[in-house]
């Protein structure tokens, strides 16, 4: 018996695209407002005015920076502005929120950019496991971006879909 084994999939004309391959891989630091209030809970202006002079800011240096406070304090706009003006000579770009937050913006952002023309008409899978946490956002996201172009979009795996839209 010579029987032929049969790609399927590889015949099936789907075309794959992994997330993975635009996870963001930015270094990002952490910049807390925390250490600089008075008992980590009341932001006293003069103390935390020297407290930011006195900061190494070097440490952050051509680095995204997440700016934060993770106590629930009550922060004055202009301490963030503060903080800013700081950052903003040394860092590659400075951020309000946690690193979870800016990494899913970035994500957002990369995914945006992308030239999907390759999709157009196309029967989509969008790879489903990985090593990397993706998250849901992102998924939502290439959903938007595909739905107008592709001729159908699946998630998993080509030799076991999960379909989610399919032109009529």
């Amino acid at each position: 018996m010579d029987e032929q084994i049969i790609n399927k999939v590889a015949e099936s004309g789907l075309l794959t695209i992994n997330l993975e391959d635009y996870y963001p891989q930015e270094d990002i630091a952490v910049f807390d407002l925390r250490p600089l209030l008075f008992m980590e809970m009341i932001l006293k202006e003069k103390d935390f005015r020297l407290a930011l002079s006195q900061t190494n800011w070097d440490v952050y240096t051509e680095k995204l920076v997440a700016v934060t406070c993770s106590v629930d304090a009550v922060i004055p706009m202009w301490a963030y502005m503060l903080v800013a003006s700081y950052l903003q000579p040394v860092a590659s770009d400075v951020v309000l929120g946690n690193v979870e937050k800016i990494r899913t913006e970035l994500f957002l952002q990369k995914l945006r950019k992308l030239d999907l023309s390759e999709y157009t008409d196309k029967r989509v899978v969008v790879k489903g496991c990985g090593d990397l946490p993706i998250g849901e956002p992102a998924y939502l996201e290439i959903t938007k971006l595909l739905r107008p172009i592709a001729k159908s979009i699946m998630y998993g795996e080509p030799c076991s879909t999960v379909p989610v839209f399919k032109r009529k």
